[in-house]
């Protein structure tokens, strides 16, 4: 395989790692409201969203942190 590919695909998995954990965490809002677990009566609601979205952005962040220190 040539070395050009590799830096490619490694930059592909790479991004697709780094962007997975924010991914889960919308995809999670989403399976939550589809169930009818998440609703507009659900306490603390903008709280927890706040938190879950940070959760998985700073998941992301971490994540792309590592693999740019590896570089």
């Amino acid at each position: 395989m040539p070395t050009w590919l590799k830096v490619k695909a490694r930059f592909v998995i790479e991004t697709a790692l780094t962007l997975a954990p924010w991914l889960i965490s919308m995809y999670l809002f989403y399976w939550l409201d589809s169930r009818g677990i998440w609703t507009s009566e659900t306490p603390h609601r903008g709280k927890l969203s706040v938190a879950l979205l940070a959760a998985g952005m700073l998941a992301s962040l971490l994540l792309h942190s590592y693999f740019s220190k590896r570089r």
